[in-house]
């Protein structure tokens, strides 16, 4: 069994990496760009949609909406990648907004930063891989009954590629990045080429009308207002993930900040680029689509088993002549695989970070450990059980999981760029060359902008996303919150438990050490444990068994004194055949006696070489040592016998469950109402 485990490892994570082997992992930019600003840069394929499907709640009447919309979005991704610029210079260790919080507005506020961000990772994939498998099914229809378990298996197989390490995935996923980038611009300059030309591109769904949705029909005044700020917020899901590279600059080569920075910046140039095009596109071909195909007017036969194709999708056909051109699934395969390959930005993003919440104490310690391949494994895999299930949960549905997106890191956006504010501040105060500080103030500006716009578009998301879904995700980030606070007490109290403050006062030698050796038969595991105990030379030594068959124990006692050990054997009744509570309650009688002394318990066991072996005895050791563990004053030391079948075991050999078992006629645990040794 440990040999196929060890294998099918191997084979998907690859080989063990030194440690010292972790310089082999920085990334240059061609790598660094698919990694981490693949989210970003997939957005395109659903932001524009997104506007859409809001404003058509009205009817057609208010897309022309959508430029302005589109205009906004576009202004609004140019200061926050101006902002996050400064960021990634300032503070080039990583940690990104989760840092510049913590340092400049505390503790409290960084948490806040952190437990958003952490959310919206989770998001991030849930929404990327299920608009990539919509993307899919826009081309192959036939596969809409199977989507959740696309979605899943999709999730899987970035979750394998992710645990062989950063710069592995990086070259798997460049490709597809690449592919897409490359196919939206040949798709946007051949759709305005032939616009240009006068023979402009017709959408499948130009000649449908939609019918206003009921309660958005005829809209005024304030009413107007929410649903073009609704359009704006959903259309701002072209700025996640845009923090992602302040958080990994560690990740870059050097110069890191200088790399990490122009990566940046061609990551929000080809994104507006991109937007603009797709969104320009979207209104030319007359793109209509509905969050209902019902809503449809002009549709034959059963609106119900219609199904809509993504913008993305219809446009493609209408650029390149058809459902059936190669340009049409060049397009799709390409924005299914960057949409699925985006939520990569996710999988460095959050284990990364979870990395550094686990160095301050505010998450497990094992979200610290790096795996064989020196990725962060443990924050890997939780990213993607999580993933999995809200994928699940929400039958991979991106209309249901959208609502729940951009939140936290519109959160983040707001309060790291306040925290800049703070950095540059600091920063003038001390600062008296005229040069920095006009730099310094420049920067300042930027982020005092960023900070005030992203504030905004954080209010109008929370206004207008709040009661389709957000709150999940508030509820989520506060949850969160509150969680980190308190393990961080957790780890605090124990640290202050653990400090020595009085070290010659700890180094006080007990006044006795007791020592017990528990006994259930007598036999060569047995024998050993009783050497080994007297290796130690313990003030008192004392077997101990537990009597739940009289005729038994006499037969143990007179073994005893036929092999003439002189080591007392202590017999205590069972009457209602129970073995580890005796023990238990024999071993705190003696610490009650006396508090000063040590008492040191002896377990033989035997070691099994297979982990089926382990299948055929009990846990009654196991239980029996854990109930000693919460005993003050109580050392319990195992003391192994290997059986010959552990000799040849291709891994470290799996202990049996110890001495105390129920229904054994040979090895070192008590049978089941037996004795305990």
């Amino acid at each position: 069994m440990f040999n196929v485990t060890g294998i099918l490892k191997r084979l998907v994570i690859g080989r063990a990496m030194r440690s010292e082997e972790l310089h082999e992992t920085l990334l240059p930019k061609r790598l660094a760009l698919p990694i981490f600003a693949s989210d970003p840069l997939s957005s395109v394929a659903y932001a524009t949609q997104e506007i859409l499907l809001v404003l058509t709640l009205g009817g057609l009447a208010y897309l022309h909406f959508t430029p302005w919309i589109a205009a906004a979005v576009v202004a609004l991704m140019t200061v926050v990648v101006l902002s996050y610029r400064q960021v990634v210079h300032a503070y080039p260790s990583g940690g990104g907004s989760y840092e510049v919080v913590s340092t400049n507005l505390g503790p409290t506020a960084g948490l806040v930063v952190a437990a958003s961000l952490l959310v919206d990772y989770v998001m991030t994939v849930a929404v990327s891989v299920a608009s990539g498998v919509d993307n899919i099914i826009s081309a192959v229809p036939r596969l809409a009954d199977h989507r959740v378990l696309l979605a899943i298996g999709f999730v899987a197989v970035l979750t394998a590629m992710n645990l062989r390490g950063v710069r592995e995935s990086g070259r798997a996923f460049a490709a597809p990045t690449y592919l897409f980038i490359s196919g939206v611009l040949v798709m946007v300059v051949t759709g305005l080429i032939r616009y240009a030309l006068g023979d402009a591109p017709v959408a499948e769904s130009a000649g449908y009308g939609v019918a206003p949705d009921p309660s958005d029909a005829n809209l005024t005044g304030l009413a107007l207002l929410m649903l073009v700020l609704r359009a704006f917020s959903s259309g701002c899901t072209a700025l996640t993930g845009v923090e992602a590279i302040s958080n990994g600059v560690p990740a870059f080569r050097r110069p890191k900040s200088r790399n990490a920075a122009e990566t940046l910046t061609a990551m929000g140039a080809l994104a507006i680029v991109m937007f603009v095009g797709v969104t320009a596109l979207a209104l030319i071909t007359k793109v209509h689509i509905t969050d209902d195909a019902c809503r449809l007017t002009g549709l034959t036969g059963d609106c119900g088993s219609y199904t809509q194709r993504t913008v993305i999708a219809q446009i493609a056909a209408a650029v390149f002549g058809g459902e059936h051109s190669v340009g049409f699934y060049v397009i799709q395969a390409a924005t299914a695989l960057v949409l699925i390959l985006a939520a990569n930005t996710a999988f460095n993003g959050f284990p990364l970070l979870a990395s550094i919440l686990a160095q301050h104490r505010y998450l497990p310690h094992q979200l610290h450990n790096r795996g064989d391949r020196l990725a962060f494994s443990n924050g890997i895999l939780a990213l993607a059980i999580v993933a999995a299930l809200l994928l699940w949960g929400f039958k991979a549905n991106v209309t249901s999981l959208i609502h729940l997106y951009i939140l936290g890191v519109f959160t983040a956006f707001t309060l790291s760029q306040l925290g800049m504010v703070r950095h540059w501040n600091s920063e003038l105060r001390t600062e008296r060359d005229p040069a920095p500080r006009r730099r310094h103030q420049t920067a300042r500006a930027i982020n005092a902008l960023g900070s005030v716009v992203t504030g905004l578009v954080l209010v109008i998301v929370l206004a207008t996303k709040f009661t389709e879904g957000a709150w999940l995700a508030v509820l989520a980030a506060i949850v969160l919150w509150v969680m980190m606070r308190g393990i961080r007490r957790h780890y605090d109290a124990i640290s202050a438990e653990l400090a020595v403050t009085d070290p010659k006062g700890e180094l006080t030698l007990p006044s006795r050490v007791l020592g017990i050796v528990l006994v259930s038969t007598l036999h060569k595991p047995t024998l050993r444990a009783l050497a080994y105990a007297r290796a130690f030379r313990p003030d008192r030594l004392e077997a101990l068994t537990v009597s739940v068959d009289r005729d038994e124990a006499a037969a143990l006692l007179r073994r005893w004194e036929e092999y003439g050990i002189d080591i007392p054997l202590k017999i205590i009744d069972s009457p209602y055949r129970e073995v580890t509570r005796p023990v238990v309650e024999y071993v705190r009688s003696i610490r009650r006696e006396s508090p000063r002394d040590i008492v040191a318990v002896f377990i033989p066991e035997y070691v099994v070489g297979h982990w089926w072996e382990n299948l055929l005895h009990n846990q009654s050791a196991l239980w029996l040592k854990n109930r000693l563990l919460f005993t003050p004053g109580v050392m319990v030391t195992s003391v192994p016998w290997q059986l010959t079948s552990s000799a040849h075991a291709d891994r470290p050999a799996a202990r049996a469950p110890g001495s105390f078992r129920r229904g054994e006629p040979q090895g070192p645990a008590p049978r089941a109402g037996t004795r305990h040794r």
